[in-house]
């Protein structure tokens, strides 16, 4: 239920299609910021750069971007900022081994105190949520008018009026989901627009050749828009290369048999918790050839008449994962990465700083991450400065 509703009112071709102007507007505002690092030739932390702004998108598409409470406002800044802790935290205890899952009877001790810390997150996003749920209870009709009905005004609706179905919705599933799509649609974009920049880097044929595409396609006298993104191929393969070198979800998320079952001669109990090694998969050699190697190239390759597009179709590459536990948010995702790259390689050529190597090893946990954060100068290369803002 809950996924069908996210699907259908957030992130079908229409629902996307109809909240274009919320991504357009946080990354053009990314850009104008660091076309201000560029004009005092600061280095910045991509990360964090990309994450406010994805962060920033997100929150748009779900409650508007900016909430009135009783004592004043919160804007997606403000939120973003409460967010932008609480998600990495939360993503860290999520991929943190437990004793009480090898151990059952030690549940109860909290030995790790993970309970007990996770507890205390959701608290917090209690509170955030409380006060953005009830700032959309009380919002006017002027003001819904002129907004529109948003994804939070529509789950809200389906709480109070009982649409969808006879399983009870209760407020409970409305945070749930705010959570599930906050964490999910920021960190991992964020993280991946990161990899493929320091990949790009580490091998400056590659951001050469996106750059030229995209001046070929875009022009040094223009910017760059989403329907720009499928003229682009060697942009998307490269996006493709580095979701195989880098899944944001290496070991994606868990599933769970309804039954028990043999796999690879192995017996499978029913209930049982199992991890897919993407991160693995997509570096075998036995799959691959220069597993290791970053070369976009190979998905231009139509030799063999073979397509890895992400939905889950060839088992050997699915950074999006394959079957009903499909991440439900593929066309988001590759919206968002395609559009955060093009527009940062479009607008600035990326230099390390002074005395500085580049660092591409990987910090592994439940959401991949680079061990360090990648720390560049932007320098701006459009002809006209007014196209930064």
């Amino acid at each position: 239920m809950l996924r069908r509703i996210c699907v259908r009112e957030l992130l079908s071709p229409t629902g996307l299609a109809a909240v274009y102007h919320h991504r357009r507007r946080q990354i053009r505002s990314a850009i104008r910021r660091l076309y201000g690092h560029a004009a005092a030739g600061d280095p910045v932390n991509v990360g964090d750069q990309i994450f406010v702004a994805v962060l920033n998108v997100v929150t748009s598409m779900l409650w508007g971007g900016t909430v009135e409470v009783e004592n004043g406002s919160i804007d997606d800044l403000q939120v973003g900022r409460q967010f932008r802790e609480l998600v990495g935290e939360i993503t860290l205890l999520l991929g943190k081994p437990n004793l009480s899952d090898f151990f059952p009877g030690l549940e109860r001790f909290d030995l790790q105190g993970i309970v007990r810390k996770m507890g205390a997150l959701r608290e917090k996003l209690d509170e955030i949520y409380d006060k953005i749920i009830e700032s959309k209870r009380k919002g006017s009709e002027v003001e819904e008018e002129k907004a529109g009905e948003d994804f939070l005004d529509h789950m809200l609706k389906v709480e109070e009026e009982g649409l969808e179905t006879n399983i009870p919705f209760t407020i409970t599933h409305v945070k749930a989901m705010l959570m599930e799509i906050v964490v999910a649609g920021t960190d991992t974009t964020s993280n991946a627009v990161e990899f493929a920049l320091a990949e790009m880097l580490n091998r400056v044929e590659t951001m050469k050749r996106v750059q030229d595409e995209l001046e070929n396609v875009v022009g040094k006298h223009n910017i760059v828009e989403e329907y720009h993104i499928d003229k682009l191929p060697y942009l998307n393969a490269t996006i493709k290369e580095v979701l195989r070198l880098h899944p944001t979800v290496p070991l994606l998320v868990p599933h769970r048999p309804s039954s028990t079952c043999t796999i690879g001669g192995y017996m499978v109990p029913e209930g049982s918790r199992v991890f897919i090694n993407a991160w693995a998969i997509h570096r075998d050699p036995a799959i691959w050839k220069e597993p290791l190697e970053f070369k976009p190239e190979r998905f231009m390759n139509t030799v063999h008449e073979r397509k890895w597009d992400g939905n889950g179709n060839d088992f050997n590459y699915l950074p999006f994962g394959s079957g009903r536990r499909i991440c439900a948010g593929i066309a988001m995702a590759e919206k968002m990465l395609a559009y955060c790259l093009a527009s940062l390689l479009h607008s600035f050529d990326w230099k390390l700083e002074e005395g500085k190597k580049l660092d591409l090893s990987e910090k592994f946990g439940i959401v991949l991450k680079k061990a360090e954060p990648l720390v560049v100068i932007p320098v701006a290369r459009l002809s006209n400065p007014d196209l930064y803002y």
